[in-house]
């Protein structure tokens, strides 16, 4: 069998061909709005020092993994929508995965510094400032690319050691973990096992901390004497609750769920779930739910 050394093709859309064009034109709005969004959270926290909290600095830095969480899938796809052949290099490939995975991996454990934030504010809110001093935020924002980078890196090294064979049709949009082990032409169950592995110690691990902080954080609100306390104390947390809650619902899924139900159409539909639906909506969920930064925007607007 003709090993592959040089050249994958993503199949991606192309049995949609009559809808090429549109497709286009959606992912090109949907990516114009994530970019546009994200870029003006992080220029109203960088312009407004009310905002300069460790809630706004981690929301910060999750607009800024956004931005380049899409940005390292979605402009391929666009220039791949309008040509025939819809080709990546092998070095290309690779470097799509290093730069995806390392974000989306980073991502997970931010959400989990975030949760950690949002415990330590409503479960000890007079060590609030001396806990989550600006130090300490900087250490948990350092120790999530520290784990993202060391962990995909050698995950992904790994992966591409692998020699590719037979077709070289990868039957995904973009060189996600999945289809591409499936290209190997040698017994990859200790690459399932390792994705598998790493899924659940660095995957599920933050989402465990995340769901223990919660389980603190609630039970600690329902507590509070007042109804009104109760409200505010849940309403600082809501946004985080489902921006975790689309994240990690379509993360287990795509990741942990069987292979008898999967589907090349289906795993591309998911994909597009955390690659563009979720960076669309979470700044939204973000600004709609959150009078502060929507108190701001409105001045910002105001002053323009």
């Amino acid at each position: 069998m003709e090993t592959i050394s040089d050249m994958f093709i993503l199949v991606g859309f192309s049995y949609l061909t009559r809808l090429q064009i549109l497709l286009f034109l959606v992912f090109l709005l949907t990516y114009l709005v994530i970019l546009m969004r994200n870029l003006l959270i992080i220029l109203l926290i960088k312009l407004n020092p009310s905002l300069h909290t460790p809630m706004y600095f981690f929301l910060l830095n999750l607009s800024f993994l956004e931005v380049c969480y899409t940005s390292s899938v979605v402009p391929q796809l666009l220039a791949h929508l309008l040509v025939e052949q819809k080709t990546i290099t092998i070095v290309g490939c690779a470097a799509q995965m290093y730069v995806f995975t390392i974000l989306g991996l980073t991502e997970c454990c931010l959400l989990a510094a975030m949760a950690y934030d949002r415990y330590i504010a409503i479960c000890n809110p007079l060590h609030y400032r001396t806990i989550m001093s600006g130090r300490v935020c900087a250490q948990l924002v350092a120790a999530s690319w520290t784990i993202g980078i060391s962990v995909e890196v050698v995950q992904i090294t790994w992966i591409f050691s692998l020699p590719f064979c037979g077709s070289n049709r990868i039957h995904h949009f973009f060189c996600d973990i999945p289809p591409v082990v499936k290209m190997a032409c040698t017994d990859t169950s200790k690459n399932e096992i390792v994705v598998l592995t790493v899924s659940v110690l660095f995957i599920m691990g933050p989402f465990l901390l995340i769901t223990v902080s919660y389980i603190c954080i609630i039970s600690t609100i329902l507590k509070l004497p007042s109804a009104e306390g109760r409200r505010k104390a849940f309403s600082t947390c809501s946004s985080h609750l489902m921006v975790v809650t689309l994240f990690y619902g379509t993360a287990l899924f795509t990741y942990l769920r069987p292979k008898s139900i999967s589907t090349p159409e289906s795993d591309q539909m998911i994909s597009l779930m955390y690659t563009v639906v979720t960076p669309v909506l979470n700044p939204i969920i973000y600004t709609l739910r959150n009078k502060e930064v929507k108190g701001n925007l409105l001045t910002r607007c105001k002053d323009i």
